[in-house]
């Protein structure tokens, strides 16, 4: 069992490292894994709104976690479409993307849920 002190910390850690991994994977995933089309895409711009929580998320603000858990369904869901749809590869990268997705609405809920009670 995880002291409750150390709840909230560990809780922002995961957070914020599967959102930057989410980051990190839609970057890679539209210029070079497997983009649309050869040599990058236009996708790429897909990353802008998830930069958006990103420092508020890492500073811990209750907030941030509150609103960006609506946001990540977006990706979520892009995750669970890409997966079920595009073959090879980028159907592995959709799946790591919507585990990522989920990975962070967790975190961040449970987040939100121990911080109002601190």
């Amino acid at each position: 069992m995880i002291p409750a002190a150390r709840q909230p910390a560990i809780l922002q850690s995961v957070a914020s490292a599967s959102l930057i991994a989410l980051i990190l994977l839609s970057v890679a995933w539209e210029l070079w894994l497997a983009p649309l089309r050869p040599g990058g895409s236009w996708l790429v711009l897909k990353v802008l709104p998830l930069l958006l929580p990103l420092f508020g998320i890492l500073r811990g603000k209750l907030y941030t976690y509150r609103w960006s858990t609506l946001l990540i369904w977006l990706y979520f869901t892009e995750g669970v479409v890409r997966a079920w749809s595009d073959a090879g590869f980028s159907s592995q990268l959709a799946t790591l993307e919507w585990l990522l997705a989920l990975i962070f609405f967790v975190s961040a809920a449970l987040y939100t849920r121990v911080g109002t009670r601190i």
